[in-house]
């Protein structure tokens, strides 16, 4: 909860105040430094602090999108207790169009970082140190991967009561469980038993406004949740709860069609999908294998076989 006195990155933040402060990542060969700008408003009472975190991923605009949307709206100014808005979390990649940090590696498998580690290392091991005590809830926003694209969901743990509680209050199409992958935010957030909910929508370099709707009025519910914001939550759907998933991939090399829409249901031997060479000499269908859910598909127009195509729920 918001104490008397927040400080944050050398800053105190009186209440009903805010200020834009700056994580410094590295000195650059130009002898300029890179910044990652931090925005963070307190309310006029006390209530939780919830950091709002974009571009973990240089790549994944949406998620960048939907916190600039967020500030934009103005619903970064909370009535009861502090939000932290990061929409460039790695600002390197996303000056550079990529995924990764300059020194090749993925921001995300690195945490906590080391202070005398890679470069990558070393600024996840400060914003460890430097931000993530202060916060008391997290909400991480990211895209697919390279020419993957993701119908929005929300990620969490089904086995945290805390996480599944925020999960269900954003209200995504889809709440998908989620283990923590090794030396990600979320394992060392949750590490540190503070809630950490992964929202997934898009793909990489490119934005979609159905995507940044659904992450900014996500947002915006987990806030009135938490008394942060005032207002009913918007619950006009209700998410397909998925446990369990896997990728249906390529049979064959050649190129891809997509012979259904991303988010739909489908059930056992609907015609999915096709590949085939481009000299007209093979066609090969892609049947669904089950009933199932389809909230991720591959938007490539080539594939190699065994190439990731259909993200699918799997029934236990």
């Amino acid at each position: 909860m918001s104490s008397e006195k927040f400080i944050l990155l050398g800053t105190e933040i009186k209440k009903g105040k805010g200020a834009v402060l700056e994580l410094e990542v590295a000195k650059l060969h130009t002898r300029n430094s890179l910044k990652v700008p931090v925005i963070v408003e307190r309310g006029k009472k006390d209530g939780p602090v919830l950091l709002l975190l974009g571009g973990v991923h240089g790549d994944e605009s949406n998620g960048v999108a939907i916190v600039r949307d967020i500030i934009r709206k103005k619903y970064h100014k909370p009535k009861k207790g502090t939000v932290i808005c990061i929409p460039i979390f790695n600002m390197f990649g996303y000056l550079n169009l990529s995924r990764a940090f300059p020194d090749g590696r993925d921001l995300n498998r690195i945490f906590p970082g080391n202070k005398g580690g890679s470069l990558a290392s070393q600024f996840a091991y400060k914003s460890t140190k430097e931000i993530a005590p202060l916060v008391d809830y997290v909400l991480d926003f990211h895209t697919g991967g390279s020419d993957r694209s993701n119908f929005p969901n929300i990620r969490c743990n089904f086995k945290e009561e805390r996480e599944v509680a925020l999960a269900k209050a954003f209200n995504a199409p889809f709440m998908m469980h989620s283990t923590y992958i090794h030396h990600s935010i979320r394992e060392t957030i949750h590490k540190m038993g503070k809630p950490i909910i992964l929202f997934e929508g898009g793909k990489s370099l490119s934005l979609d406004k159905d995507v940044i709707e659904c992450g900014v009025n996500g947002a915006l519910n987990v806030m009135k949740y938490l008394n942060m914001q005032e207002g009913d939550l918007n619950s006009s759907q209700k998410p397909i709860l998925i446990q369990k998933s896997k990728w249906l991939r390529a049979p064959y090399s050649g190129i891809f069609e997509a012979m259904i829409s991303n988010g739909e249901y489908v059930t056992k031997k609907t015609l999915i999908g096709r590949v085939s060479d481009p000299f007209g000499e093979f066609e090969k269908k892609i049947y669904a294998p089950f009933d199932c859910h389809i909230f991720g598909l591959n938007t490539a127009p080539n594939v190699y076989k065994g190439d990731a195509l259909f993200h699918v729920s799997v029934n236990k």
